[in-house]
């Protein structure tokens, strides 16, 4: 029996037959944490385009005088609604319009939200829409659900595994 077990480890040692999916399963980890973080990164960006594009219809009416002349910030904030993509909802939307003095002093920062107990914004936000020639600062802000990743990547900056997202458009208003 002595003399048999030497070639049975030679063969065995020499047999690769199987490496490939050891060596599979030892990168397949990595592998799907990276594709998740990429899918979950592609999701933030096209959020983002989509909160982009919402903003885009709220400056215009902004620019041309339109929200100037009756829309209320109820009214405005759902036509902003209505531009936003289909998988977005109207519920994570927050409007922030103010006229600002110059392109200068226009604050085009991330704002800090704060909540309540229950986890609600309670930021008070402005619906200042300005005059002819006016500058007007709109900020559309959008609370994201984001997942947790594998190996700890997380996309959320807000509690309750949320990303605020902000589009931002500064402008002058046009003779109307």
């Amino acid at each position: 029996m002595a003399k048999l077990l030497p070639p049975l480890l030679r063969r065995l040692r020499a047999d690769a037959r199987g490496a490939s999916a050891i060596e599979f399963a030892m990168i397949a980890p990595a592998l799907f944490a990276v594709l998740v973080a990429t899918i979950e990164t592609s999701l933030v960006y096209l959020a983002q385009d989509g909160l982009e594009t919402a903003a885009e219809t709220g400056s215009r009416l902004l620019l041309t005088g339109q929200a100037q002349s009756g829309l209320t910030a109820s009214q405005f904030r759902t036509a902003a609604c209505s531009a936003l993509p289909p998988y977005m909802t109207c519920a994570n939307l927050m409007v922030d319009v103010r006229v600002a003095g110059s392109f200068s002093a226009a604050d085009t920062g991330m704002p800090t939200l704060t909540y309540d107990s229950g986890g609600n914004v309670t930021n008070a936000f402005s619906y200042a829409t300005g005059a002819q020639g006016s500058i007007v600062v709109l900020r559309l802000l959008y609370l994201w659900p984001t997942n947790a990743g594998p190996l700890g990547f997380a996309l959320a900056n807000q509690p309750g595994n949320k990303r605020l997202l902000v589009a931002t458009s500064v402008l002058r208003t046009e003779s109307y």
